[in-house]
């Protein structure tokens, strides 16, 4: 077999090369990626110095001039492959040597099982994956053009997930594992075969992306970049809704817990720095410059709140909103030191203290595993019961609130259609010295089904916190000074 590559014309971009990258810069800001007039200009003088001869390196320059934060790079890449692709077109076509001039640029439809032999063949050999990537390119580029192709509503475009049926990822992975170990003979050891088993995923992994990233650039070609930026290109991890988070994309965003809580704990550090002295009191102020003609020459400042008040926090641990709440606890946890003290009380029907689980040398993660496990969270059906969780915390917990704790209520209010007991909250409320609700729910579905949160708002204040970012800002306002 022969490589032969097939690149169409590219496409000119309407103010040029720079017009170009300015429309890659405004791309990462619309998904949330920082990037100043500075970091645009750095990334220009990168492009001028690289030029567009070696992709791989001007990925690099690029993401070196633009991104701040490591947690970023996912997104970066993905929006650079659209941007910056690797070719256009069917791009490469694997044709035999004699029939190479005869064959035309469109692909026929293939033998399937002889390309998947000869994927295995391929991927069986012993040769680091970069060494494989080119050959690996080519005939994936064949593959998702016979079988990941199909007509939309929009026109033609391509499905990784066509492309990956057909090439049967499972039955793939098993004989590329034999094939790994054929060299051991029939009894390999238990370190072969791990070792064995670990090279198969990891290639088998780089096939799966390699489609999906092929697929991208074939569909952005048909229906455009937007198209596949809305749906293709990962979020941030700060973006990510909680209610629709993955496992992976939760295990992410507890990443970014640190960060989020240092620059609170910053902010909140340079407004107490202010507050020490105190606002003008200007009633006061205004009353002394009679005594000077009414000139306010001597201020009068107002005495400086108390600091540090006590938090508790009430959080639902049902399985609809136990990623945003332990993601809240996370958050709140990296934040105790600017409460004078931290009492967290999980529940789904019935309320339980689980502070002793979040002390200073926890393993958060554990922690928010063995609350479910260990605390009386549920004494009844299991479902959420907010009601009932406010009757059980009132009784067996009916002094922590005072005038120096500020409470704070996470969940959606979802309550099964029972008592949503609201003169209770309106207590609780009452008692404490500030209080708020932070619901993962976007606003437009509060109301909607069995959820009481437009009731609950009428008693305590309700903010949507859908994403890390969104809770951030929250948390920041609230945050007391």
């Amino acid at each position: 077999m022969a490589v032969r590559r097939v690149r169409a014309p590219q496409p000119l971009a309407p103010h040029g090369i720079p017009g170009h990258l300015v429309e890659f810069v405004e791309a990462l800001r619309g998904q949330g990626i920082s990037v100043g007039p500075s970091e645009t200009v750095d990334a220009g003088r990168v492009l001028s110095v690289l030029g567009l001869g070696d992709r791989e390196a001007l990925r690099e320059g690029i993401a070196c001039a633009v991104l701040r934060r490591p947690d970023h790079r996912d997104t970066f890449d993905a929006l650079f492959d659209l941007w910056f692709p690797a070719a256009l077109g069917s791009r490469t076509v694997l044709v035999d040597d004699d029939a190479a001039d005869a064959e035309e640029p469109g692909l026929p439809p293939e033998d399937i099982e002889a390309l998947r032999a000869a994927l295995v063949e391929l991927l069986a050999q012993n040769e680091d994956l970069a060494n494989l990537d080119e050959r690996l390119t080519a005939m994936i580029a064949r593959i998702v053009e016979a079988y990941g192709r199909y007509n939309s509503s929009r026109g033609p475009s391509y499905s990784s997930y066509q492309a990956l049926k057909a090439m049967n990822l499972d039955d793939l992975e098993g004989r590329l594992l034999a094939g790994l170990l054929a060299p051991y003979g029939d009894e390999p050891t238990p370190t072969q075969e791990q070792i064995a088993k670990a090279l198969a995923a990891q290639r088998i992994t780089q096939l799966r992306r390699m489609v999906e990233a092929e697929t991208k650039r074939r569909t952005a070609e048909q229906l455009g970049r937007q198209h596949v930026q809305m749906y293709g290109v990962p979020q941030l991890a700060e973006n990510v809704e909680f209610l629709r988070a993955s496992g992976e994309q939760l295990r992410q965003m507890q990443k970014v817990v640190g960060p989020l809580a240092r620059v609170l704990a910053t902010r909140l550090a340079a407004r107490r720095r202010r507050a020490r002295a105190g606002a003008i009191d200007l009633r006061k102020t205004l009353r002394k410059s009679m005594s000077t003609g009414g000139v306010p020459i001597d201020l009068v400042l107002k005495k400086p709140r108390p600091a540090r008040p006590e938090l508790v926090v009430l959080c639902d641990v049902s399985g609809s909103v136990a990623g945003f709440s332990h993601f809240t606890l996370m958050l709140v946890h990296a934040l105790r030191q600017q409460f004078s003290r931290v009492r967290v009380f999980a529940f789904i029907d019935t309320t339980d203290e689980v502070t002793d689980l979040f002390g200073p040398e926890a393993d958060l993660a554990v922690a928010v595993q063995r609350i479910t496990r260990e605390a009386g969270v549920y004494t009844r059906d299991g479902h959420s019961d907010y009601g009932h969780a406010f009757v059980s915390f009132m009784e067996k917990w009916p002094n922590v609130l005072t005038p120096r704790s500020s409470l704070l209520v996470l969940g959606d209010g979802r309550n099964n259609y029972r008592n949503p007991e609201l003169e209770l909250l309106a207590r609780m409320v009452n008692a404490s010295r500030h209080a708020h609700w932070l619901n993962p729910e976007p606003r437009h579905l509060w109301g909607s089904g069995d959820s009481a949160a437009p009731r609950y708002a009428e008693v305590i204040t309700m903010h949507e916190c859908r994403s890390a970012k969104q809770l951030a800002s929250v948390i920041d306002a609230l945050l007391p000074v």
